[in-house]
């Protein structure tokens, strides 16, 4: 028998990508939330400025979000949608797809982000295949992207440290370069001006490869998970060219770019791309409860319907795709973000945000500042010695000062809930301004 834990002691749960010995000797707990602000367990408020894990857009507990889930728990907690199907599904997918860039008229229900990746990269190699282009089955990914946790995200996605745990994990994957070039674009405004040549990276692996072999090409708009990596200008535009150039699917994994990060519904709106596959996630449901879309255009719809009616088309799918509870915390959330105009209030707050961000420039060990939409980055000079330590201890005496951020290698980054205020907006960055002239 094992031994009998009491239901507060700390070791049972293996928390995810944590430091666990370290929280479970000095723990932050929350206890509650409300708008802006999480509770700690000593009866702290403590400014998110993290949108949870970019995923609470609309803020923490709203009213409409809440309803809606416990009337549906009271209502209809749980229906297939394998060969079935519920009214709450199809109304949650017509909202989303009304909500979609033009072209996306389609939309396949996960659990996650890691989810929807690993859905729209099997889509990918299933429509060709369904075209009769059976030897396009190789995925290309970025250097530093992620992609989620999956074995097919893992591989396309390009964090070192998410990866060499794991070993190989996908055969037939590859990398294009990433976009992050300190020596040219440090503490840039928005979009940097130097880069887009980057996109051409494409070319040498379709000359390595050959186009016949390349199903897709994984990106994120902008890179948040691995520290705000932004594309240059007209970066993403001369990509999604060529591969419309080699008949290679361009997926562009928005699962924190999506529902208003950037100050449009999409990123997609944003850059005015038009890519072949959206993943989103997060700010779907406001972090509410997991779930994940996938928004697909037609045409790779289509290539799926021609087989006898009575047949499975798509041979993929999860247990909990369209669960009833996620569907209504989706509806909640599309209200809330309509009634309070939340899909683009960031393009109003980037100014002044990028005003405050940019005035840290200066402050001990700071070698970079970037921005875009309502988003924000702080990088730091490495300590040899320590990787990651300067921007970790930065990261507690922030929590200590009760303010929340988000640490990833030597990199700070920000990314408060779409409805905070210009005093919040100013309490964030006086407070971050003080850390960083105290610590070490």
């Amino acid at each position: 028998m094992n031994v009998q834990h009491k239901p507060n002691d700390l070791g049972a749960f293996w928390m995810p990508f944590s430091a666990n010995r370290q929280f479970k000797a000095a723990p932050r707990l929350f206890v509650g939330a409300e708008r802006m602000h999480y509770i700690t367990n000593d009866g702290r408020r403590v400014l998110d400025g993290t949108s949870g894990l970019w995923c609470v857009n609309a803020g923490h507990c709203r009213p409409k979000i809440v309803e809606a889930i416990s009337k549906q728990a009271a209502t209809l907690d749980f229906a297939g949608t394998f060969q079935m199907g519920h009214t709450r599904v199809f109304e949650a997918a017509n909202r989303l797809v009304n909500l979609a860039p033009k072209g996306f008229n389609h939309v396949f229900f996960t659990n996650s982000g890691s989810e929807s990746v690993e859905t729209a990269l099997k889509m990918s190699i299933a429509y060709h295949r369904a075209k009769g282009n059976g030897t396009k089955v190789r995925l290309i990914g970025r250097e530093r992207g992620y992609h989620g946790v999956n074995f097919g995200g893992t591989a396309v996605g390009g964090i070192a440290n998410n990866r060499k745990m794991f070993g190989a994990l996908v055969a037939g994957v590859d990398h294009l370069r990433h976009t992050h070039d300190l020596t040219k674009n440090a503490f840039t405004k928005g979009e940097p001006e130097h880069g887009v040549e980057l996109a051409d990276d494409l070319e040498r692996l379709v000359a390595l490869h050959d186009a016949s072999t390349i199903a897709a090409v994984i990106v994120e708009p902008v890179a948040c998970s691995t520290g705000v990596l932004i594309p240059p200008k007209g970066y993403l535009k001369r990509l999604e060219a060529i591969c419309r150039k080699h008949d290679i699917l361009l997926i562009a994994d928005e699962v924190i770019t999506a529902f208003g990060r950037l100050g449009t519904p999409f990123g997609s709106d944003y850059f005015g791309i038009s890519p072949d596959i959206i993943t989103t996630a997060k700010g779907i449901t406001n972090g509410t409860i997991p779930m994940g879309a996938v928004f697909v255009k037609d045409h790779l719809h289509d290539a799926f319907m021609n087989g006898p009616e009575w047949m499975i088309d798509f041979f993929h799918g999860y247990t909990y795709s369209g669960h009833p509870m996620a569907c209504a915390a989706t509806i909640g959330t599309l209200d809330t973000y309509e009634e309070e105009g939340l899909l683009t209030r960031a393009a109003e707050l980037a100014p002044y945000w990028q005003e405050r961000v940019h005035a840290l420039k200066g402050l001990p060990h700071v070698i970079d500042i970037r921005n875009i939409g309502l988003i924000g980055a702080v990088e730091f000079a490495p300590d040899p010695a320590q990787p990651g330590k300067r921007a970790y201890d930065r990261f507690v005496k922030c929590f200590e000062k009760n303010l929340l951020v988000r640490q990833t290698g030597d990199i700070i980054a920000l990314s408060p809930p779409l409805i905070v205020s210009k005093d919040e907006i100013d309490f964030l960055f006086d407070t971050f301004t003080e850390v960083l002239k105290t610590a070490a």
